[in-house]
Order: C-alpha cells, then structure tokens, then sequence
C-alpha cells in the first residue's frame, strides 16, 4: 500500500508498534507545514530548522510517553506543539534589564525596540512603568534578589554573601520572582513586550 493512502493515524500506531519508518513518514508528510509556520514566526533558516528538530523530538517523546491521545488530528497537535516551542524560545531569549534612576532603585528597561519616534519613546516609558508596579508586588527578598541581578549586575555567588544565603536559596528566589512576575502580567493583562 502507498504511503500516501495511509492515515495520520495509522502511522501513529504502526509507530508506536514499533515501526520507526511510520515517524520519518510523518515527518515528511507535514514538515513544510510545520516548517512554514515556524519560519514565518521566528524570521531566520537556522533557528526555524533548530526549532523545527526540537519540536518532532518532542512529539516522538510525547508519542513514546503515550501522551497522544487526539484520533485524526495529529498535525494539530503537531502545529500546538510547534507554535508552543516558538513561544518559548520568544520567552527564553527575552532581555529584561534595569537601568538606574536618579531617584529610585528598581526601575527596568525593556530592551528590544528602537526609541527613535516620540510614539516609541511613550510606549517604552509606559512598559518601563508597568513592570516597576509589578516588581512593587513582589515579596521582598524576590525584589532584592531581581535587583541586585539585574540592576546591579551581581552574579548568585556575590548575591549569596552579600544577603548570607546560599546560591540554591538566591536562585530559588529569583526564579520565584519571574514565575510570580509573569503571574502578575497576566492577571492584569500587561504586555510588556515592547516591539
């Protein structure tokens, strides 16, 4: 039988059967979908081809782990899984730094966009603003951590002794700043994404 004729779905199965050809099929019936798509987000050959790899290592994984259960509608999946890696990588490779004020400690700049009209300028100001309000909400020992990390650029070994923790404690609280930071954005609907 041509493979052509054969379903998404069979595929699956005869892969998860122990046909390692039932996944390379697969691959190449909806790479240029799921290639495209990556592409038109992300702007750049190699790193859609990185992103692209990535995303069928993880639906082998997910395949494997029996974490497929959506009969007949495999290239969703796969298109979910492929727009979710993107946004990772967006989140992954955000830059996040604070730059100092004259009159306060724990303001941040956004870096990503260009302040060259006045519309820019507004825009950064506003999201400059925005995340100084959330970084408020934070527990203390979170807005210590995140500002000797970004504002003053210490490494955890320096954050560690200068606060008497240990660096486990000092990233733990870091990495609790951005998880309740991220937390923050969304439960008042801020992007602080600047273009």
């Amino acid at each position: 039988m041509c493979v052509q004729n054969i379903s998404d779905q069979q595929l699956v199965s005869s892969f998860l059967s122990g046909d390692s050809l039932s996944i390379e099929h697969l691959i190449l019936r909806h790479k240029d979908k799921v290639f495209g798509y990556i592409l038109s987000k992300v702007k750049d050959v190699d790193l859609a081809n990185d992103i692209f790899q990535d995303v069928f290592i993880k639906v082998i994984n997910k395949l494997n782990e029996g974490r497929y259960n959506e009969e007949g509608k495999f290239i969703a999946w796969v298109m979910r899984i492929s727009h979710n890696m993107v946004i990772d990588h967006f989140r992954k490779h955000a830059r996040v730094k604070m730059i100092r004020s004259t009159d306060e400690y724990n303001i941040f700049d956004i870096i990503g966009g260009k302040e060259d009209c006045t519309e820019d300028r507004m825009i950064h100001k506003q999201v400059v603003k925005e995340l100084k309000q959330l970084v408020a909400y934070l527990s203390e020992e979170q807005r210590e951590v995140l500002e000797m990390r970004f504002y003053a650029d210490m490494t955890f070994k320096e954050i560690a002794l200068e606060c008497n923790i240990s660096i486990n404690t000092a990233l733990g609280r870091m990495r609790y700043a951005l998880i309740n930071l991220r937390k923050l954005q969304e439960k008042h609907d801020i992007n602080l994404m600047v273009q």
